[in-house]
């Protein structure tokens, strides 16, 4: 068995930067020192992969990888059993999680990732579906997969584009971190808030926050914990 390695980004877009930009030296680090040439990227989270996958290879290309489209594969289970490394992109995770589970990828993805330590790469949706379920989306569910369990690459959830609420909006609605404590009230699994330009990088049984703002933590009968970049967050892994 290989140890896992993940790097789960909040978001692939941030203010002032190109897509993906803001993790440029992160990810060329993450792909090159597993000697990753070729990327196979799952574009099912938005409506056109072919311009999807595009913009993703336009990006990687001249960091120096090659990018393939898993949508153009004609056996999508054999790519992934072949893929040096896979990138799930964001987009709609209701319809990201249900193309999974009609491509039947959700166990080989598992496996791949965790028996065999294939490095992962999501952003947005992608690194919802790397988590225990959707359940903390920001999405609407256009699309209805066939349960909320998603790929359990960690034992806990994460809410990508987590924001916190503005002490002087007029809003009266549920904010984000109310709706997050009605999953945990329910649910009682804790919640990592990555706000938009930060990452968790997990190597084996050690996760690191990367970025340059604060992620923070919500558990089940706790008070809320504000974590910095570059804290060591590996009790994450541990949870039952």
């Amino acid at each position: 068995m290989s140890p896992r390695s993940l790097f789960l980004l909040s978001s692939s877009r941030v203010h002032g930067y190109e897509f993906l930009e803001h993790a440029k030296e992160h990810l060329k680090e993450f792909l090159t020192k597993r000697n990753v040439k070729t990327v196979l990227f799952v574009p099912y989270a938005q409506n056109d992969y072919n311009k999807y996958t595009e913009l993703v290879e336009n990006t990687l290309s001249p960091w120096g990888f090659k990018v393939e489209g898993l949508h153009v594969k004609q056996n999508p289970i054999q790519a992934v059993l072949q893929a040096e490394a896979l990138f799930i992109g964001g987009g709609n995770t209701f319809v990201l999680l249900k193309a999974l589970y009609d491509e039947n990828l959700i166990p080989i993805i598992r496996e791949r990732v965790l028996q065999k330590g294939i490095p992962y790469i999501g952003s947005s949706a992608g690194t919802n579906v790397a988590t225990l379920s959707i359940h903390t989306t920001n999405d609407m569910p256009v699309a209805f997969p066939p349960t909320f369990d998603a790929l359990r690459l960690v034992p806990f959830n994460i809410n990508p584009h987590y924001l916190e609420p503005d002490a002087a909006t007029r809003h009266k609605g549920e904010t984000r971190d109310e709706r997050i404590n009605e999953f945990i009230e329910y649910h009682k699994k804790p919640v990592l808030g990555l706000r938009e330009g930060t990452a968790l990088l997990v190597e084996g049984d050690k996760a690191v926050l990367v970025g340059d703002r604060n992620a923070k933590l919500f558990m089940a009968n706790k008070e809320q914990v504000e974590f910095a970049p570059n804290t060591d967050l590996s009790f994450l892994l541990n949870q039952s």
